[in-house]
């Protein structure tokens, strides 16, 4: 699809940068009815690298064990290793290869960057961790006219124990937002998450799933940022309502110890294959409190450890390795 008529897409860039930012004091508030504590603000700056953001965040709360809701928005020039680890993901780059190198020929692509990320883990193993992003992105050609932009993002949940009421409201909720734009995107992107989160090396999900997409500008870039806001509008009612039933749930010292397992499987994921974590460490002046800020307090790994047949816990895993459809 064509880059919008707009030379420099200020408008489209105003509003994300608008929304992101006004989602992100909702969000908080949002938690923070459940939460009992306040969250930290800690605003930074890319300093010469160009732009910086807020991060909100929450350490050994009430509720929340670990949890942060950031918001960046920057600007720059990207290195040719940067180009290189998007450019499998982004085709419409169309910069010629060195190859010697592997490399781009390029001393940089310039661009822009601006999203909401957000992880809350909770202390309690029966209340789901939770994902959620949306980021708008743009490059330009050496002219200054843009080459190509995208939208991409989405919402998923992690839980230690399966409640399937749970899963099947979070995903409806979400469902919902997205049928109202076109009924093909929830069935989409609901397949798309189911890959995206993937660990590989262990043949399973990091949870179950949600929605994902990425380097999407198949439609107006108006109608995706109002996308972008419902699905920011239905993590909020899906997701707050699911923490109020199980953040008081009782549990045992075993049922905390198979949430840090379960922890680790999230920050094998992260480390290894999450765009976002690769992405954000390959930016020049990029910060890594804010990028590290998704893994939690506590995460284990037991040597070769299977939860007993016909538990709770085996129920999990196999709706992590068989992903069910929710909604």
């Amino acid at each position: 699809m064509p880059a919008p008529v707009d030379p420099t897409n200020l408008s489209i860039r105003q509003k994300m940068e608008e929304l992101i930012r006004r989602k992100q004091k909702e969000i908080v508030a949002a938690l923070e009815t459940q939460e009992g504590n306040k969250f930290r603000a800690d605003t930074w700056s890319r300093g010469n690298d160009g732009g910086g953001g807020t991060s909100c965040v929450i350490q050994n709360g009430t509720t929340i064990e670990k949890g942060g809701c950031n918001v960046s928005v920057v600007h720059g020039t990207l290195t040719p290793e940067a180009i290189k680890a998007m450019k499998n993901d982004h085709k419409d780059l169309n910069l010629p290869i060195d190859e010697a190198t592997g490399l781009p020929k390029t001393d940089g692509v310039k661009f822009f960057a601006c999203g909401l990320s957000m992880v809350i883990h909770p202390h309690n193993p029966h209340c789901p961790t939770t994902h959620l992003n949306y980021r708008y992105f743009e490059t330009w050609n050496p002219d200054g006219t843009p080459q190509t932009w995208w939208f991409g993002g989405g919402a998923d949940l992690t839980p230690s124990y399966l409640y399937d009421e749970d899963a099947e409201f979070f995903h409806k909720t979400h469902k919902d937002a997205l049928d109202k734009h076109d009924k093909e995107l929830y069935p989409r992107f609901k397949k798309w998450a189911d890959k995206y989160y993937l660990i590989t090396h262990r043949g399973e999900t990091r949870g179950i799933g949600g929605t994902f997409f990425d380097d999407f500008n198949e439609k107006d870039p108006e109608e995706i940022l109002k996308i972008c806001e419902d699905g920011f509008d239905a993590w909020i009612a899906s997701y707050i309502p699911i923490v109020a039933k199980r953040k008081d749930m009782e549990f045992t010292e075993e049922q905390k110890q198979w949430q840090a397992i379960r922890r680790g499987r999230y920050v094998e994921f992260n480390i290894m294959y999450d765009r976002g974590t690769q992405f954000g460490l390959r930016t020049p002046g990029s910060r890594v409190e804010s990028i590290m800020m998704t893994l939690p307090v506590h995460a284990s790994w037991l040597y070769d450890h299977h939860p007993a047949p016909g538990s709770e816990e085996e129920r999990l895993i196999k709706a992590t390795t068989v992903p069910r459809e929710w909604a």
